[in-house]
């Protein structure tokens, strides 16, 4: 995420379908300046190899960014048998391979079971996660591997498309903190072989899909006026949250920190709107309280439409 000292303040939220070859940060500074665009972030990052879904944050949306880490996501995924690579995917140097068995399709769909469902997971070193302060792919270069934890994960779905002697293609819906590329080579390794990933495409993330992603290419196309239309509202990845509407009162007293009465059922984390405009996030407590938690400030400033509630 950066911010920068000249531009626009944009506020909103442009689904990206990420071309290969390109980091996520790369991709999102393209967008970003064709915003012009003052503060920008994305929301979890797919390496170079991978395409798809990337949603990228401008102004006040870099407020949900974090929160839409934790959605799920879903992937179409080929796998390499026979081959392993240091980083699990075909960026990697080969360091392992080993024949492919003969394999049915009802052994495919047996070993494909086993993975769905809640399981365990260890992270590739090839990754961002950190050991003593550095980050485990710093030290995968340094030729240095330590110990992981395993990590609980979820894998709701995980469906065979296509599958040839040495080669499996797979849509995966999972829970965050999934790796594909370990769940890649832990296939392999359950079918007698190995494997990485080949291809990776992001195909949703929580609400969002992929098919009403841009490419770079149709939002250079786009004039200024088209670009702003194409902006989703900051509120649109959080409409699973209760929304609650304040008098303008509330809305004044809550823009200034304090907590104000309401009478709403909802305990916990709440939207907030007055007049239809989107104030931000606030908590509702048991004395029929709701204190601020997290507030936008889009006044007089360029932002899509509100989503509503």
């Amino acid at each position: 995420m950066g911010k920068r000292t000249s531009g626009r303040n944009v506020h909103g939220i442009i689904l990206l379908d990420k071309r290969l070859g390109v980091s996520s940060n790369r991709a999102l500074q393209e967008v970003r300046r064709l915003f012009n665009a003052n503060k920008a972030g994305h929301t979890g990052a797919l390496d170079p190899l991978a395409s798809g879904l990337l949603p990228l944050c401008f102004g006040e949306a870099t407020k949900v960014s974090a929160l839409m880490l934790d959605d799920d996501k879903r992937y179409q995924v080929t796998v390499q048998l026979g081959v392993m690579t240091d980083t699990g995917d075909a960026e990697g140097v080969v360091i392992a391979t080993k024949p492919v068995p003969a394999l049915t399709l009802a052994e495919l769909e047996t070993c494909l079971q086993a993975f769905t469902g809640a399981i365990d997971q260890v992270p590739p070193m090839y990754s961002a996660l950190k050991h003593n302060g550095k980050k485990l792919y710093e030290l995968a270069r340094e030729g240095i591997t330590v110990e992981r934890k395993a990590r609980h994960i979820h894998i709701y779905e995980l469906h065979l498309l296509a599958f040839s002697e040495n080669q499996l293609i797979l849509e995966v819906a999972c829970s965050k903190g999934t790796y594909i590329r370990s769940l890649a080579e832990d296939i392999g390794d359950a079918l007698g072989t190995c494997g990485t990933v080949t291809a990776l495409r992001r195909l949703k993330a929580g609400r969002f899909s992929i098919a009403d992603a841009y490419t770079i290419e149709q939002l250079s196309d786009m004039d200024g006026q088209t670009l702003n239309a194409a902006l989703l509202a900051v509120d649109v990845p959080l409409q699973d949250i209760p929304a609650v509407q304040l008098t303008e009162q509330q809305a004044i007293a809550i823009r200034y920190g304090q907590t104000i009465n309401h009478e709403n059922a909802s305990l916990g984390t709440v939207r907030l709107y007055h007049d239809a405009a989107f104030l931000g996030l606030g908590e509702m407590l048991l004395d029929a309280k709701i204190a601020p938690k997290k507030l936008f400030n889009m006044n007089n400033e360029q932002h899509p439409a509100i989503a509503g509630s």
